[in-house]
């Protein structure tokens, strides 16, 4: 497999796409002013414990409080793991005003603030450091036992004995060297003491680590053996990136490219497309059949349907072919999408319980290539497919999208913010091309307040680097994602 990264930088947002054969599985965005917080440790201080729901409020320093359940306490954790019949109930572990040292591993969404858990874990190239457990893990994507329970012996012997923490071996493991084996152990360590000397001189509540930002991230999480070449459009992020990849990845720093071509990377690539396609409630298969994708605060629901009149000789072959296809396209748009949570899928019925086993069969072996951990379920009496996939931050349409105020909320256009963006991409690529004295952008009146307001310093920006005023015009008859770029 022939394994392509993209990735297209800006002061205002960065923008990732994975590839695979030339098809993008990925899609990951990170923006100036909605960095997420998954992984990010906080020095925090319990404001209300729930003893019903067995639960409390923690103030990390964030708009929303972040939120902790006993399940997420390394208290519970560890009496479960002993498998002991003792239950402390939370009120008795947590109490308001105390101080407590917490990751996030969950995204505040819509209402809710984020997850949290004082069960530190921290990432590193080939295994993830848990400093409050001793256990020898090896990631769940490694099926093969023989090789699972060998890298848990080759770790085991590498851990310093005296270590009071564990690791989590993660799948890249397996084709590391002990000397770079050694290192991630050292690397984290180190990184942990750092983190436990800090928070004892920080005020509370106060961010004590900052995860990684998206281009490093991609280094660490998403390259693989397969990954034949990586792409930046941004010549600093590139660099940056190839130092970090010197510093602790020597094996891929030659592939990481830096890409000056006149055409937008995104465009030349048809990422564009894509994630058109993955805000569209239809994604169409190849044999005339297609998806239809409904996102609600509870699930996401995906029908299957056949498409045009399909003659009832040819129904039962039909049906069993768009059910296969729409398994590879469901498993890519989960991705593309990152769409968590419980995902609900109604595939056309069958009767044949044979070809009822080969969709599902075909369906986990299609989710083998997501990072996000899954489950699936078998049909239930109903004809339906639940699908649970781990969900740590905002889908792609929560992220760029917002309710449509011209039908009642029932659809949904980007909001001000990802327009505000695509301006100024489209300003960038256009002065690529020509020349203008100024380039004036004609758009609704929320669009122009943000541009003057919170993005008004990255429109500077633009502005400096095409060495061209800009300036702005609100036209009241504009629909909210509607604009013009004029060249004066």
């Amino acid at each position: 497999m022939n394994e392509k990264i993209l990735i297209n930088h800006s002061f205002y947002e960065t923008r990732v796409a994975a590839l695979d054969d030339g098809i993008t599985h990925e899609l990951h965005y990170e923006r100036a002013n909605q960095k997420g917080l998954v992984s990010n440790i906080y020095l925090g201080k319990v404001l209300r414990v729930l003893p019903s729901m067995q639960s409390a409020f923690i103030d990390i320093g964030q708009e929303k409080s972040a939120f902790i359940n006993i399940s997420d306490l390394l208290e519970s954790r560890f009496e479960r793991y002993h498998l002991s019949n003792k239950k402390t109930p939370i009120e008795k572990i947590l109490f308001p005003g105390q101080t407590l040292l917490v990751e996030v591993f969950k995204d505040g969404t819509g209402t809710k603030g984020p997850r949290v858990s004082n069960e530190i874990n921290l990432a590193g190239r080939y295994l993830v450091y848990t400093p409050h457990n001793q256990h020898i893990g090896v990631s769940q994507r490694m099926e093969d036992v023989s090789t699972r329970e060998m890298l848990r012996e080759r770790i085991t012997q590498l851990k310093d004995p005296s270590e009071k923490g564990g690791f989590i071996v993660r799948t890249n493991a397996e084709q590391a060297t002990d000397e770079e084996i050694l290192y991630d152990m050292r690397y984290l360590k180190r990184l942990w003491a750092y983190i436990q000397n800090k928070a004892l001189h920080q005020p509370v509540p106060s961010l004590v680590h900052t995860e990684l930002d998206l281009p490093h991230r991609v280094l660490r999480d998403l390259v693989s053996l397969n990954t034949q070449s990586i792409e930046v459009d941004n010549q600093s992020v590139c660099e940056s990136m190839q130092k970090w990849a010197n510093d602790f990845m020597p094996e891929i720093k030659d592939k990481i490219h830096f890409y000056s071509g006149n055409i937008p990377i995104f465009e030349r690539y048809g990422i564009h497309k894509d994630i058109q396609s993955a805000l569209s409630r239809r994604v169409d298969l190849p044999s005339g059949g297609y998806l239809i994708f409904d996102q609600t605060e509870a699930f996401t629901a995906i029908d299957v349907n056949t498409g045009g009149h399909v003659k009832s000789k040819d129904y039962h072959d039909v049906m069993f072919k768009t059910n296969i296809e729409a398994v590879t396209a469901i498993a890519q748009q989960l991705r593309i999408r990152n769409l968590g949570g419980i995902i609900i899928v109604d595939f056309i019925d069958m009767t044949s319980e044979k070809e009822k086993t080969m969709v599902l069969e075909r369906l986990n072996q299609a989710l083998k290539k997501d990072r996000n951990k899954t489950t699936v379920s078998d049909f239930s009496r109903l004809g339906l497919v639940e699908i649970t996939r781990k969900r740590s931050r905002e889908s792609l349409e929560r992220l760029l999208c917002e309710p449509c105020p011209c039908c009642q909320a029932r659809g949904s256009i980007l909001t001000a913010r990802s327009i505000c963006y695509d301006i100024m991409r489209e300003i960038q690529r256009e002065a690529l091309q020509f020349h203008p004295k100024e380039f004036r952008i004609i758009a609704s009146q929320p669009v122009i307040d943000l541009l003057l307001d919170e993005e008004s310093e990255h429109l500077a920006l633009v502005s400096e680097e095409i060495g061209k005023p800009i300036t702005l015009s609100v036209e009241s008859s504009y629909s909210p994602d509607q604009f013009d770029i004029v060249l004066m």
